[in-house]
């Protein structure tokens, strides 16, 4: 019997107790521990020699589990253990052989006696030769299509918590930042590529171990995956049609490898921080800006100086000092004693002086004025938010034999987010069982399980910060939360979060199974037929308590939603992959899929809990049926598919690839249920020519490929349906058969169908140059793409005796064009350093080429129509033309300075207000000859846009002695821009000043001492018809995203706890970010992005 036969049967208790243990009963297990029939030939053996030795990689480390097996003889052979030693018997002079998956195969010769030290390679051109593409895997040398490959492994001492932590700075990929405890962002391919954006229609397709994901990524767990694919090319994505215009991720879960089980265990600790600020004043900063704020409106010019100075407009009702606290400096300062600076206003004897600076002059009241007068504050943004601590666990054992592969894992994570009150807690676990029940019969399955928190009573910051001012109380005189922080007085009595938790109970969260369920058979000729089946179950649930104990609500109610969701979708696969004549390459792949999604959602409010709500939420039968409410949302689509794709190459030098993809989708209207979707792409690898001969190039390839897309995601899947309401609720009386009045309720048509509604699609051309030099000591790929996207699901305004305001169609174009580079180098490698460097640059530019396909007529001066040209949606700032995030508004050049008085007038503005640019032409001219400055839309201009055009990111890793190592990240995200109205300093925007609020600490505004042209006066105001103007600022940013240190421990020093690998790292995640012209809170998420300080642990059994 076969040796590798005896070595599962060792196994076969181990593997049979683990499968028991996490419930894996889909596989019989005869059948998964079937073993060939062999048949034992006797033999007259050669005089055979013991030879023993020990494997070990690069680092030292022994290879645990590597095939050691006499050369022509694969049957006589064994593994090494776990110090990497092996024992064989072979005859004389044999040559033997060591195979280790990711190493170079090493054969020596036996020599008898003397123990063998064996050292494997590791073969990086295998690690990163299979990539996965769609409904197969391809060698990387291979590929005609635009794909990148990322491996979380590479990056698990920067400790990511996220998928998007490992895909952040991949070139092509702008993946955004979710400041939450959650974490995470989105995802874009290549640029917005459609102006619709409900239902996710500019998020890449994900796939998960070959099927379809129609989950969050916060349900992986990044200790459980392998590599991750991006398709971001037609040719690659084209093979999932219907689903993958916005590109694909294809994301491959861990499975086990040969050898010995392996446990791996992980932890990470962190605590976070707050990474970018925006203060709000203290006490003295509070005090000082409510003085120049009313300061400000008293700003004139100096009848006797011709200066524009404090205290000048309206000097009866202001005299100089009048805002000024009653200092002795400030006294002296504008010459008046303290009986003249109190007799300003009719102040009583009683009444101190700080109190008729503080209440009279400055407007405070209520508690603000108590606690100015007692001296005493409190720090509102302090108490908003908190360091978070963070703990990660996971724990995975693996391992595999000839006829089974398994890999199960568990974990755990607990959040605490930088705002108090913001916490996410999941529990993930994933089990992956792949069984040759022969050897053309194949069983597997993929279960993966979350329960998650989604949803908490995160505080209100930006209001507790804010209405609060720094002298509001927390606490009453009798130690108990303040109600009214800023005390019952009218008009804001302030917000106080622990105080309105006290009378409010709320719990969200998610469970989700989602399984992938294969078999595979392994037919003559060299075909293979697989069957993928992915069903996936989802619950929801939203329970939220008000305590009719809280004074400021009438009556106390609850809320319990309930949702579910069951989705799957399957596919039949038919391969034929065969080679003629050592050159001639063939794959054909056949493949048929379907769908099926459904949700059922229930919601129910119960108000007016009687006679107690005690039972909270857990009791909702108590609530009052009239003033109750319920309601349901169920939805139902189907989606199925066929295609069929050859790929042919030629002596490792030519390749084609082509493919044909029909979709159906129930979503669209009935005279539109199909699509058909094309691709083609060429590749030559010119490197393997006889001619080319130049020896620094080690590899280079050049790709084109054109394909079609469609886009299926649409905000409901009845959407080219007419839809009924109930209205507003309302009824019609009616006579009924019996001539007796009655009422009904009516029921309104919400929504115009569209039986011609049709998916959008996405035709794209890509050209590409992938290159290696020095032996891929250097290597990388340049990419040139332009992607047209037609068709646009868009909602076309209808005239109004339509009765309907719009309706979902297919109208418009969007065109990306970009380029897109990653470079990988290893800068220096030798037994003390080896240091490698990743940079990835990607380039995109956007453009509106069609919208409606409404024209009007282009007019010269004198008003004769010189043409046409198509109508811009201004209510929407769609310009045909420029980019989808256009920015067309007024331009602020600077602020009008002192010695501009006269001609800030002429536009109705005072000196600390902004310069608006004025097209003169647009203004009337008067009869008297005089102008009036007029501004409207001829005024306005582009100046810019909103998404970065440009993404770029560069990592560094240094390995000293092999066991140290140190990285940093960088990215970048630059040519975007964004308009803000905070440099007006108008504050009293819903009487904030009025009332008493604090408001964000300025880095500075204009007064008639600091006259800025960066900031205005407060209050200030822009030119008649243009009040609020926007001010310009460049949002390009430059983030050093993580650095890490990690330490592997010497093998002599664990070994004694049989621990075969432990690793000890450190890591800070957004460590600092720099841009130039942004100043508040972070420039990428505009506003809050934690720091994270992170210790991890890793230990391999």
């Amino acid at each position: 019997m076969k040796k590798n036969s005896f070595r599962f049967k060792r196994n076969r208790k181990a593997i049979a107790a683990l499968l028991i243990c996490v419930g894996f009963v889909g596989i019989h297990p005869l059948a998964v521990f079937a073993e060939d029939d062999v048949n034992v030939v006797q033999t007259v053996q050669q005089q055979k020699q013991t030879i023993t030795g020990i494997v070990k990689d690069a680092t030292g480390e022994p290879v645990i589990g590597a095939s050691v097996k006499e050369k022509g003889d694969p049957s006589n052979g064994v593994i090494t253990d776990i110090d990497g030693n092996f024992r064989l018997s072979v005859p004389a002079n044999a040559t033997i052989e060591i195979s280790f998956i990711g190493y170079q195969t090493a054969s020596v010769k036996a020599i008898s006696g003397k123990p063998l030290n064996i050292v494997l390679q590791e073969n990086t051109e295998m690690l990163d030769e299979v990539v996965v593409v769609g409904y197969g895997t391809m060698r990387k040398k291979d590929l005609t299509g635009s794909v990148i490959q990322i491996r979380p492994d590479n990056l698990a001492n920067e400790a990511p918590k996220t998928v998007q932590d490992v895909l952040r700075g991949t070139p092509g990929l702008n993946v955004g930042m979710d400041a939450s405890a959650k974490g995470g962002g989105s995802l874009q391919i290549r640029g917005q590529r459609s102006l619709y954006t409900d239902g996710g229609h500019n998020d890449p397709l994900i796939i998960l171990d070959g099927m379809m994901f129609y989950g969050e990524l916060s349900e992986l767990n990044p200790d459980d995956i392998a590599q991750i694919d991006v398709l971001k090319d037609a040719s690659a994505a084209a093979v999932y049609g219907a689903k993958a215009a916005n590109g694909v991720i294809i994301v491959s879960t861990k499975k086990g490898k040969n050898g010995k089980p392996m446990i791996n265990f992980s932890t990470n600790w962190s605590f976070s921080t707050m990474g970018a600020n925006r203060d709000v004043y203290d006490g003295e900063g509070y005090l000082k800006y409510r003085r120049d704020w009313y300061v400000a409106g008293t700003y004139g010019v100096n009848p006797e100086t011709g200066a524009y100075e404090e205290y000048q407009a309206d000097k009866k009702k202001y005299p100089a000092g009048y805002y000024d606290a009653p200092t002795q400096e400030n006294l002296n300062k504008y010459g008046i004693t303290l009986d003249q600076w109190r007799a300003y206003t009719n102040a009583g004897s009683d009444i101190s002086d700080q109190e008729v600076w503080g209440a009279t002059r400055l407007g405070l009241q209520g508690n603000s004025l108590a606690n100015f007068l007692l001296g005493q504050t409190f720090d509102w943004y302090d108490h908003s938010f908190r360091t978070g601590l963070n703990q990660n666990y996971n724990v995975s054992m693996s391992g595999a034999t000839d006829r089974v592969n398994y890999y199960f894992s568990l974990g755990y994570m607990d959040n605490e987010g930088v705002a108090v009150g913001n916490d996410y807690t999941t529990f993930r676990s994933n089990m992956k069982v792949n069984a040759k029940v022969t050897n053309w019969f194949e069983v597997g399955a993929n279960v993966n399980f979350q329960e998650r928190t989604d949803g908490d009573t995160t505080v209100d910051w930006g209001k507790q910060i804010i209405e609060n001012s720094p002298f509001a109380s927390y606490r009453n005189e009798n130690g108990e939360l303040e109600r009214f922080p800023m005390g019952n007085v009218s008009g804001n009595t302030g917000y106080n979060y622990d105080y309105r938790q006290q009378f409010k109970e709320r719990e969200s969260g998610y469970t989700v199974l989602n399984t992938i369920l294969n078999a595979k058979l392994t037919l003559p000729f060299g075909i293979t037929y697989a069957f993928n089946i992915a069903p996936r179950y989802q619950w929801y649930y939203y329970r939220s308590f008000q305590s009719s104990k809280d004074p400021d609500v009438t009556a106390g109610g609850a809320s319990r939603n309930n949702g579910k969701r069951f989705d799957w979708s399957l596919n039949n696969t038919l391969t034929w992959d065969k080679t003629f004549l050592e050159k001639h390459h063939f794959t054909v792949t056949l493949v048929q899929e379907a769908e099926e999604r459904r949700s059922w959602g229930d919601n129910l409010s119960a108000n007016n809990l009687q006679p107690t709500d005690a039972l909270g939420f857990h009791y909702v039968k108590a609530g009052d049926k009239e003033s109750s409410a319920f309601s349901s949302d169920d939805g139902h689509e189907t989606a199925d598919g066929m295609l069929a794709r050859l790929f042919y190459s030629y002596d490792d030098r030519y390749m084609f690839t082509g493919s044909i993809r029909r979709d159906g989708y129930s979503a669209f209207g009935t005279s539109n249920p199909r699509a058909t979707f094309y691709s083609t792409a060429f590749g030559w690898t010119f490197t393997n020519e006889k001619f080319f001969n130049w020896e620094p190039m080690s590899f280079g390839k050049l790709r084109f490929s054109w394909g079609q897309n469609g886009n299926r995601s649409l905000a409901n899947p009845y959407i080219a349906l007419a839809d009924l309401g109930s209205g507003t609720g309302g009824t019609y009386g009616y006579v009924d058969a019996s001539g007796n009045t009655t009422e009904y309720r009516y029921f309104t048509m919400n929504r115009l169908a569209n039986t011609h509604l049709q998916w959008e699609k996405t035709t794209a051309w890509n050209i590409g140059l992938d290159f290696g030099f020095l032996n891929n000591r250097i290597s990388g790929s340049v990419e040139y793409y332009h992607m047209p996207t037609t068709q646009m699901i868009m909602n076309q305004s209808l005239p109004g005796f339509s009765g309907f305001g719009s309706v979902t169609t297919n109208l418009g174009e969007v065109q990306n064009r970009g380029v897109e580079i990653s470079l990988s180098t290893t800068n220096i490698k030798n037994d003390v350093l080896e240091w490698n460097t990743t940079i990835g640059f990607s380039f995109n530019k956007n453009e509106i080429k069609h919208l409606y396909y409404e024209y009007e007529n282009v007019l010269n001066a004198q008003g004769e129509v010189i043409g046409t040209k198509e109508r811009d949606d201004i209510s929407n700032k769609w310009f045909i033309g420029q980019p989808i995030g256009a920015i067309w508004d007024y331009k602020v050049t600077g602020i009008w300075q002192k010695d501009e008085v006269e001609e800030a007038a002429k536009y109705g503005q005072r000196p600390g207000d902004p310069k608006v640019w004025n097209n003169p032409d647009n203004d009337k001219v008067n009869a008297d000859g005089s102008v009036t400055i007029v501004y409207d839309n001829d005024d306005k201009q582009f100046l810019g846009q909103s998404s970065p055009k440009v993404n770029w990111s560069m990592r560094n890793e240094f390995t000293f002695f092999k066991d140290l190592t140190f990285s940093f990240n960088i990215y970048s995200k630059m040519g975007h821009k964004s308009l803000e109205t905070d440099y007006l300093n108008k504050d009293n925007a819903g009487s904030k000043v009025t009332n008493g609020q604090n408001v964000y600490a300025k880095k500075g505004y204009w007064t008639v001492d600091n006259p800025t042209n960066e900031y205005g006066r407060l209050d200030a105001q822009g030119p008649s018809g243009v009040t609020t103007p926007g001010k310009l600022h460049n949002r390009s940013f430059i983030r050093l995203d993580n650095i890490s240190l990690a330490y592997k421990l010497p093998k002599k020093f664990i070994s004694r706890w049989s621990i075969e690998k432990a690793i000890i790292s450190g890591s800070i995640k957004n460590v600092a970010v720099w841009a130039k012209d942004w100043k508040y809170w972070d420039p990428e998420t505009g506003g809050l992005a934690p720091r994270t300080f992170n210790i991890g642990l890793t230990l391999t059994l």
